[in-house]
C-alpha cells in the first residue's frame, strides 16, 4: 500500500473509531435491547450493530473500491482478502458492554491484499486508542510502545487465558495441558475482550494470549499492533492465522511462544 494513502487511510479510522466510541458513551446508560446470537452467552445489542453501520457508511461514502467485514452482518459477502478489507469489531466485549458499562473496544484492522497494514483498538471507556501501521510501530494515545524483547521465563509469565479451556469436556484441547500450563505460568487473566487482551500484550502488561476459537474480527487489529512490537502472533499450532474463518490463536512474547505451543497446547482433532 502506497505510503500516502496508508495515511490517509489511518487518519480516517482513527477519526471515526473516536467518533464511534464517542456515541457509545453518549449512550451508555440508555436502556439495551439485547438478543443473544450462537449461544445465551453471545450477546448483541443495538449498540454493536448501530455501530457497525456507522462504519458501513463511512467506508462506503469514503472509500467505494474498499470491502468491510464485519461482526453483525452489514459488510461485504468476502471469499478472499484481495484489495483493500476492514474488519470491524464494533463492540469487543458486548458482556462487559452490558453488564459493566466498561472493559470493551472497538477493533479495526485495515488489510490490503492480505497484509495488516494498520490496526486500531479504543479503549472506548477508559479513552484509550492503541494504534499500529506496519513497519512503523504500535502506540497508545500517540505514546510509542517499546518492543517485547524481555526474555522473561515461562514460570514468571501472566497469560490471558480462559479457564473454561481446562475442563475435560473442552471440545477443542485436552485439558490436562492446559493445567500444566496453568500450573507452571506465575498467574492467568481473563478481560473478556479479546481486543483489550491483544491491546495488554503489545503493552507489556500481558505476556501472552491463548484461545482456542476467535472470529477474524476478534483478533485482525490486535494481532497486528502484537507484530510492531516485536511479539509472535499464530494459531495455537504455530500454523498461519484464517483471516476469513473461526480459529485458535496464540500471541506472546518471542521467548515463550514455541514452549507454550509445542509443550502445553495440545489440540484435539
Amino acid at each position: 500500500m502506497d505510503q500516502q494513502k496508508k495515511n490517509e487511510i489511518f487518519d480516517h479510522a482513527k477519526a471515526w473509531i473516536l467518533e464511534a466510541g464517542e456515541r457509545i458513551k453518549s449512550k451508555i446508560d440508555s436502556p439495551r435491547s439485547i438478543e443473544t446470537k450462537s449461544n445465551p452467552n453471545d450477546l448483541v445489542t443495538e449498540m454493536d450493530q448501530e455501530t457497525e453501520q456507522f462504519f458501513a457508511q463511512k467506508i462506503n461514502e469514503t472509500y467505494q473500491d474498499h470491502y468491510l467485514l464485519g461482526e453483525e452482518g452489514f459488510g461485504d459477502e468476502i471469499e478472499d482478502l484481495g484489495g483493500t478489507v476492514w474488519i470491524v469489531d464494533p463492540i469487543d466485549g458486548t458482556m462487559n458492554f452490558v453488564h459493566q458499562k466498561r472493559n470493551f473496544a472497538i477493533s479495526i484492522g485495515i488489510y490490503y491484499e492480505g497484509v495488516g497494514e494498520i490496526g486500531l483498538i479504543y479503549n472506548v471507556m477508559e479513552e484509550t486508542l492503541y494504534t499500529a501501521r506496519r513497519g512503523e510501530g504500535a502506540y497508545k494515545n500517540e505514546h510509542k510502545l517499546p518492543m517485547l524483547d524481555e526474555e522473561r521465563p515461562l514460570s514468571e509469565s501472566i497469560l490471558a487465558l480462559n479457564t473454561s479451556w481446562m475442563i475435560p469436556e473442552n471440545p477443542h484441547v485436552e485439558h490436562q495441558g492446559m493445567q500444566d500450563l496453568v500450573k507452571k505460568l506465575r498467574s492467568t487473566r481473563s478481560y473478556g475482550s479479546a481486543a483489550l487482551e491483544f491491546a495488554f500484550v503489545a503493552e507489556g502488561l500481558l505476556d501472552g494470549y491463548l484461545t482456542m476459537t476467535l472470529m477474524p474480527w476478534d483478533y485482525a487489529a490486535g494481532s497486528i499492533l502484537v507484530r510492531e512490537v516485536g511479539g509472535i502472533v499464530t494459531r495455537a499450532d504455530r500454523e498461519e492465522l484464517d483471516l476469513l474463518n473461526k480459529t485458535t490463536v496464540l500471541a506472546s512474547r518471542p521467548n515463550i511462544h514455541e514452549e507454550i505451543s509445542t509443550g502445553y497446547v495440545r489440540l484435539k482433532k
